[in-house]
Order: C-alpha cells, then sequence, then structure tokens
C-alpha cells in the first residue's frame, strides 16, 4: 500500500475556513490541510518553518508569491518572508497551476457560456494573468478591476493596452506593500452577509464575474440577479451567500470536495507531492488530462441558501 501524501495550505485568511480531510487524486489518497493564521505573516512564516520536512509540499494561501505579467515578475515582500523557512520542502502559491488551469477553464466555458461580446468584470487580472489572457482571446468584453478591487480606487481598466500599462508600472510597488493593504485576510474574510453598493454600477454593467473570491465577496452588492460568478475557493457558505443575492451560476475552477471547492495553492502542492518533484506547464497539462479536467458549477438556488 502506497503511504498517503500530505500537503499543507498555509494562509494569512480567517482560520474559520480551516479544512484537514483525505481525497482520493490521480490514484493516490492525499492528505489535505488549511490552516489559517488570521492574517498574521510572522505565525505564517513560523508555521512554514515549522512544517519544513515534514509533509510533502506547503502551499501558500492568502497571496501569492510573485505576480506575473508579460514575461515579467515581480515577488510579493510578505510572501518570500513567510517562504523563507523552508529549505527541504517545496513551497507554491498555486500560481503555476493558475496559469494552466484557468485558461482551460475558460476554453470549456465556451459552449455554456458563449465568450464572444459577453461583458466581464474581472476583479483582479494581475494575479490571474491567463485567465485574462484567455477571456480576452474568447473575444469577451472585459474590463479590469485592478485599481479598484486592489487600490481602491473607484474606476475599471477598458483595454488590454492601459492594463498592461498599469500592471507594468505598480506591479514593482504593490508587490512591496502590507499584503493587508491590498487584500482581505484573517477576520476581514468573516464579514458574514454584509453588503456594500461601492461598486454596485460595475456589478450591474457585467454579464460575468470573475477573479478572486475574496475580491468579488467584499465588494458584492444585494443584487447579483442572473450573474455568473467565475472564481476560485468557495464554502457552502459561500455558495449560499451567492443565492441569497440570486446569482444564477457559480463556477468554480477548482474540483469540489465535501462541498468546498480547493484551492489552487492547496491543489498545486498535491499534484507537486504525488508527483514527488515541481513540476513544469507541460506536467500542469498531463495533470489536467489524466484527471480529465473540466470547471466545476455549483448549484445556486432555494438547496444552496438553506445549506
Amino acid at each position: 500500500m502506497s503511504r498517503v501524501i500530505h500537503v499543507v495550505s498555509v494562509s494569512l485568511g480567517s482560520s474559520r475556513r480551516d479544512v484537514d480531510a483525505r481525497i482520493r487524486l490521480l490514484g493516490r489518497e492525499v492528505r489535505i490541510e488549511r490552516r489559517g493564521t488570521n492574517g498574521d505573516v510572522q505565525s505564517a512564516a513560523r508555521m512554514v518553518a515549522e512544517l519544513d520536512g515534514t509533509v510533502d509540499a506547503i502551499g501558500l494561501g492568502g497571496i501569492d508569491l510573485f505576480l506575473s505579467w508579460r514575461g515579467r515578475r515581480y515577488d510579493f515582500r510578505d510572501a518570500r518572508r513567510i517562504a523563507a523557512g523552508a529549505t527541504r520542502t517545496p513551497v507554491v502559491c498555486g500560481a503555476g497551476l493558475k496559469e494552466t488551469l484557468e485558461r482551460r477553464a475558460v476554453a470549456l466555458l465556451e459552449n455554456s457560456v458563449g465568450w464572444q461580446g459577453r461583458r466581464v468584470l474581472m476583479t483582479s487580472a494581475t494575479d490571474r494573468a491567463g485567465m485574462a489572457e484567455a477571456l480576452v482571446t474568447h473575444g469577451a468584453n472585459l474590463r479590469y478591476g485592478d485599481l479598484a478591487f486592489g487600490l481602491g480606487i473607484p474606476t475599471l481598466i477598458r483595454s488590454a493596452r492601459a492594463q498592461d500599462v498599469i500592471a507594468r508600472t505598480l506591479g514593482p510597488i504593490v508587490t512591496q506593500l502590507p499584503i493587508a493593504w491590498i487584500y482581505d485576510t484573517g477576520s476581514k474574510q468573516d464579514k458574514g452577509d454584509t453588503t456594500t453598493e461601492r461598486y454596485a454600477r460595475f456589478y450591474a454593467w457585467a454579464d460575468v464575474i470573475a477573479g478572486d473570491w475574496h475580491f468579488i465577496r467584499r465588494y458584492a452588492p444585494a443584487d447579483l440577479a442572473g450573474k455568473t460568478i467565475l472564481t476560485n475557493t468557495t464554502t457552502r457558505d459561500d455558495v449560499a451567500f451567492l443565492a441569497r443575492r440570486g446569482a444564477a451560476r457559480l463556477v468554480t475552477t477548482t474540483p469540489r470536495f465535501d462541498g468546498r471547492s480547493l484551492s489552487t495553492n492547496l491543489l498545486e502542492a498535491a499534484f507537486i507531492g504525488i508527483r514527488g518533484r515541481l513540476l513544469e506547464h507541460a506536467d500542469y497539462e498531463d495533470v489536467l488530462d489524466e484527471l480529465d479536467y473540466a470547471p466545476t458549477e455549483a448549484p445556486l438556488g432555494a438547496r444552496a441558501a438553506s445549506a
């Protein structure tokens, strides 16, 4: 009998979203853990150091190791501090898998969504360059929310050229800031069923809201009637949240287990643990082929709202 693969996601997010479960993946039994540190960067760094050499791979949640945009890479200062404690165990943030998986998800949704001319609000493209580029390639009418959702500047970027200039200009600056300044960590992720109308007009314009779940939820208006949500990690509570607001459809780019979709950093760590090495782009393509990958749709409506 083969041993159980053990991977842990060390997250700056709320510990309320923690999980410890066993799943079957690529023919192997994998123990997947998520451990939230409630926004504490130093605690996350200590945890990574303690896990080093004791697990097969470590994922970083609530922060990326870097942003990659059009061939340029910008490292997050806080993420490098956290990851520095691991000298034996690979540490990943999901970026390698996300680049492959999200491009494929957009392509596979072509028949059911029909991207040509579809109005898509992407909350942040610099952390999901693959998804953004795929949406443009498939003809979506894309507006970029990087300034609004990441920096609080209430405007949308309307062209790929303008987004490119802003990403190249701000990438080296933003990645040196404390992550809590630009992204919800810790208890900020536990806001409950709050409502803000600050960017309601942006949501109202769009047919599809795409991007990071915490950005989507943080600014979600009361009325999401008819909207398709294309995002990453969601729990049963998140599904119910969308159902109460009238969203028509939730599509997650990662598979769902026990009512929640796995984070890309945790899934990437699992793949690395199973293969026993760091993976390249072609490896991720092979893994997704082996899984017969497809994005996952979660039911919305009365049943989800009462879950």
